[in-house]
This record gives C-alpha cells, structure tokens and sequence, in this order.
C-alpha cells in the first residue's frame, strides 16, 4: 500500500507520535510510506493546498499522526481537516487510520472526532492505536505497534472497518430572530460568553443576544475570531516552568485578564466537523499555559450550541467530561433543535441559581478519571512541571490511595476479624446493618433537625 502518514504534530518531526510511524516504516519495506508534517506546514497549505491534495490523492491508507491535545487532536489538525474538507478532494473508499500518544487522557474523544471526520469524507476507517507517550521506548510497546500494524493490514484485506455514527437527518432550519425583552440586570456578578461566531453566523449571534437579554446579570462577550492568535500551541512545554507562553501575542495575559477572572462563563459555538471552527480548538490549546491547573474550579458554565448537537455524542462527552475535570458545575446546554427560545430562558435562569446557590457536585467517572490521570502525571514530571505540582499540592490533589495508611490498617484488621470462624459466626446476616449504621443516623439527624426547626417559635420564622 501507499500509506500516508500525516503528521499533525507542532514539532514536526521532532515528535515522538510520529517515531512511532517510523519504527513501522522501517519494518515494513514491503509497503510505501510518505511522512509529511502537516502539523508544521498548516499555514502553508492555507495559502496553497495543491501539494497536499496531491499526496492525499495517491495515497490508500491515511494514517494521521498527533498527541492527543486537551480532550481531541491539536488545533494543526482540526485546521487540516477543515481544508481537506474545504478543498473537496475525493478519498471516498480509501483506508484511515491513526496512531496517537497521550498519558490517556481523553484519547478516546481524540479518536472518535478523527473517526467521525473520516466517516464524513466516506473512507473506510480502521480502529487506531493510542500509545502512551514512553511505549515505545519498551518492548511491550514497540510489541503493540507491530500488532496494530498487522491488524491494520489484516482490517484492510477484511473489510474490519469502524461503524460509521449515525447522521442528522437533512433539515431546512430557519434563522432563529431574537424575542426576549431585557431583563433587569443586577450588578455584581461577571459573566463572559467566549465565541468564536462569524460575522455571517445570524443564527449564534441571536442566540447570544436572546441570552443576554434573558439573563439578569450583566454579561460581556469575547469572541475569540478577533484575537491575534500566533498560532496553535506549540506543545514546547516552555510555560510549564516560566507559565508564559513563548508566543508574544499576549494570549495568556488576555485569558488571565478578560476571561478566567469572570465569576461563570458561557461557551457559545456552532457545531462543525464535529465540534466546532478551529479558532476554539486554538483557543483550547493555547490554555495549556495554565498547565494542568483547575483554575476556574468551582465556577458555573454554560453552553449555547448551534447545530445537530443530539447527533453528535462524542461531542456531548467532551463538553461535560471538560466540566467534570474543571471542578466546574455545567449549568446546561442551550440548542436551536427545538424550543430555542424557552431553551435559552431556562439556561439563563439555571445560571442564575448556580451562582446563588454556589452550586457544586462531587466529580462522575470522567471528572475522578481525568484527575487521577493528571495527579499521578504532574506528581512524577513534579521537577519540571512546578507551577502544577504547587497548585496540586495546595489543592490536596495528590489523595494517593497508598499514602491512606490508617484506613489501610483498619481494613486489615476488620479482614483479620472475620476470617475467624467464630466472628463469622456471630456476624452472620448482621454485616449490611454494621455497613448501613452510621448512613442511618446521617437522616436520623437530618429528620431531627429539620423537626427541631419547625419547632421554633413563629418569631424566628422569616415571612413568606
């Protein structure tokens, strides 16, 4: 085959995703391999894509090549695939694939938004491999990539080719047109709606607007189209000592400044490729001055999404893993698939309550994950990444279950106590109610209490 490795990363062929790539090249003589640094060349091909539709024509495998980048693929690549798509080169019918490397965090939304673009160009897609950044470095690893690649060929002659996800029926969707009357705005509380919308975009920019009216605090609006972004990061991890970015556009003052100090913050986009116009993806890199820090925890976020978003699940994952990652409570998603008008009252009405009630939520599945992931990362890069190791060390993020010894040493004995015959003969059928104990006295006190209050004397009760 003529395999095209499409090199996403930012360092080019510094990259140690793309070594990966090379091992298999030099294994495999047998078949034509073409690396091209995409990653390093985007704004080339933004001014002259004919080389690329080129190698993109003569290729039958695809194998896009990138680290994994704040929840999906670097801003390098969300630019790539919207030219590719842009351009309208046919690769209907040839194969796809990719190799990433990451420490797993949220490889897998990375995979499926690579996926689902594919998909969308009509190629057969082949479930890729998602290495951890040292693998190949071990046996094991270099072990896995010579399996993938067996795989991959084998999928090829097969037909083992990943579901396509299902589409959004073709709709005419009218221009929603702003209704809602301003409401009072009560001063004190700074919410930012951060958009990346086109001046042609009626349909977000009313949205916003209806927001706005609908929301009883006063709001600004940054929209990311107007800042002199440099360009995408450049993953040189030379913010992770200094926390400045080596770019000179003064992004990471401009988000310090006029975004993250707000007290909630709204996310206002239309869906595209499957998530949204590469200006956000830029954006989300360009965080990565803060590092691996959560700070904004503990602030309400919203969304405003135009587009097909009940199509679109991938994407539903990454707006509430972000938020359960953040320590952020996710107030809601508006749409325009329905009722857009009661949609952005009650999201505006649900914001409202969060910051009042200073609402919070203990962390799901994507949230606990992501963190631990991140936690034992930070903990052992601790002399490279130190503005990271200080905020996980004041944050109380560094809960190693192996450091719990007084609760490791009371499961022990409670293990020592009923491998006893005896023990467990007198704790038969009793072991739930030891269990269930102390969550019965929580309502007990907790019905007590709330008895004790209505006992108060009717002086004490505020009016209603």
């Amino acid at each position: 085959m003529k395999i095209l490795v499409l090199n996403a990363s930012p360092k080019g062929g510094n990259s140690t995703t793309v070594h990966t790539a090379l091992y298999l090249q030099a294994l495999h003589p047998e078949h034509q391999f073409t690396v091209v640094p995409v990653g390093q060349r985007i704004k080339r091909y933004e001014k002259d894509f004919a080389p690329l539709r080129a190698e993109l024509e003569q290729a039958d495998l695809l194998l896009f090549c990138y680290p994994v980048y704040t929840f999906i693929a670097p801003y390098q690549l969300h630019r790539l695939i919207e030219l590719i798509k842009a351009d309208g080169v046919d690769l209907s019918g040839k194969f796809a694939s990719q190799i990433t490397t990451s420490k797993h965090f949220y490889d897998v939304t990375a995979h499926r938004y690579v996926e689902e673009n594919c998909c969308d160009l009509g190629m057969r897609v082949v479930r890729g491999l998602s290495a951890d950044m040292d693998d190949l470095l071990t046996e094991q690893g270099q072990r896995d990539a010579r399996n993938f690649f067996d795989q991959l060929v084998f999928s090829c002659e097969h037909g083992l080719f990943v579901t396509p996800p299902a589409r959004a029926p073709r709709r005419e969707k009218p221009v929603y047109q702003p209704v809602l009357p301003a409401a009072p705005k009560t001063p004190g509380k700074d919410v930012v709606i951060v958009t990346n919308c086109a001046p042609e975009d009626e349909n977000l920019r009313h949205m916003i607007a209806d927001f706005r009216a609908a929301l009883p605090l006063e709001s600004r609006v940054v929209n990311l189209r107007e800042f002199p972004f440099d360009g995408g990061c450049l993953g040189c991890f030379g913010c992770a000592v200094t926390g400045k970015c080596v770019y000179k556009d003064g992004f990471d003052e401009f988000l310090r400044t006029k975004i993250q100090n707000a007290d909630a913050f709204v996310y206002a986009f239309t869906i595209s490729d499957h998530y949204t116009h590469s200006s956000f993806k830029c954006y989300d890199d360009r965080q990565f001055c803060n590092g691996h820090r959560t700070v904004t925890q503990g602030k309400p976020i919203a969304y405003l999404i135009s587009g097909d978003y009940r199509y679109e699940s991938n994407l539903r994952m990454i707006v509430e893993g972000r938020a359960e990652v953040g320590g952020n409570c996710l107030c809601g998603v508006a749409t325009d698939e329905g009722d857009t008008t009661a949609a952005l009252r009650t999201l505006a009405d649900g914001l409202v309550f969060a910051l009042d009630k200073k609402l919070s939520r203990p962390a799901n599945f994507y949230g606990v994950g992501g963190m631990k992931i991140f936690r034992d990362l930070i903990y052992v890069m601790q002399g490279m990444m130190k503005a990271d190791h200080k905020f996980y060390k004041e944050h109380g993020i560094y809960d190693f279950p192996q450091k719990q010894k007084k609760r490791i040493l009371q499961m022990k004995l409670v293990g020592a106590l009923i491998a006893i015959p005896s023990v467990q003969k007198k704790m038969k059928g009793q072991m739930n109610q030891y269990i269930i104990g102390p969550y019965q006295k929580v309502v007990a006190d907790a019905a007590k209490g709330r008895t004790s209050s209505a006992e108060q004397p009717e002086k004490n009760v505020a009016p209603v």
